[in-house]
């Protein structure tokens, strides 16, 4: 039996960690100025957040189609896997999952198709900790079990530098009722049961920086830990550096995708971290 382990690319996996634990990946698609192009191919992160603020029209985001799923699973059931375990971003915030989700209608195999009900390196970990299992060829039940059991430990939190990102997006309910009282605050979002929830707002960048550490601080020993950051590269290696306690084995920094960055907008730091 060979389990292989799909994702897309909100799930913010380094290429090297794909690489070493044989994760398949879809990336997403990024429509700039009525133009689309796959997550990661034509613009950097870096150029993408710098250009962000200045950009006549906001960039939107899509999920990738169907068919870039079939031929994918097409493809790992013809090299001679035998199981497909497809992980994808909360339904709640993005049709990914429903694209992988129809697109696994289509086949005989056995394909199982999970929402993580998170994103970034929400969603990564529990790709990370199945991709781990499947090397160790594993049942799929048993790999099954360590998914659930990273998604009820996983923690994402991320201080946003405005809401005017999350309010355009328009998939956040709350966000446009609550931008005249947050204009001038910095906002705390957290995944939480898929969706994306307000956890709090600071008065300055300094004063929510601390509230973020305190806050990571509060979680215990950790798993698994990543720093992330939309363009906000300085901030994260300090935060990172003032992390007081041992780090995970397993500890980066990410720049988060312009997918996610597309609706949270520049200058965001924040954390996903798994518990002990």
């Amino acid at each position: 039996m060979r389990t292989a382990i799909v994702t897309d690319s909100t799930s913010d996996i380094p290429a090297s960690l794909r690489e070493k634990y044989n994760i398949f990946e879809i990336p997403a698609i990024l429509v700039i100025e009525g133009k689309e192009s796959l997550d990661g191919v034509g613009i950097s992160r870096n150029e993408f957040y710098n250009r962000m603020p200045t950009m006549n029209t906001a960039p939107t985001t899509a999920a990738p189609s169907v068919g870039s799923f079939q031929n994918l699973y097409c493809h790992l059931f013809d090299e001679g896997y035998t199981e497909i375990i497809s992980i994808h971003a909360s339904s709640k915030l993005s049709g990914i999952f429903n694209s992988a989700r129809i697109a696994a209608q289509g086949f005989k195999e056995n394909i199982n198709v999970i929402d993580s009900q998170q994103l970034t390196l929400g969603l990564g970990f529990q790709v990370i900790a199945a991709a781990k299992a499947a090397i160790q060829k594993l049942p799929v039940e048993k790999i099954l079990a360590r998914i659930t059991n990273i998604q009820k430990r996983v923690n994402v939190v991320a201080l946003l530098d405005t809401l005017e990102y999350v309010r355009r997006s328009g998939r956040v309910s709350w966000a446009k009722a609550s931008l005249g009282t947050l204009l001038h605050i910095k906002p705390f979002l957290t995944l939480a049961n898929g969706t994306a929830q307000s956890f709090g707002a600071s008065r300055s960048r300094k004063k929510g920086v601390l509230r973020l550490l305190n806050l990571l601080q509060a979680l215990g020993p950790l798993e698994y830990l990543a720093i992330l950051h939309s363009n906000a590269k300085e901030d994260a290696q300090r935060f990172f550096e003032s992390y007081p306690h041992d780090l995970p084995e397993q500890t980066f920094i990410v720049n988060v995708t312009t997918i996610i960055g597309t609706h949270v907008g520049p200058n965001g730091l924040g954390y996903a971290a798994v518990v002990k």
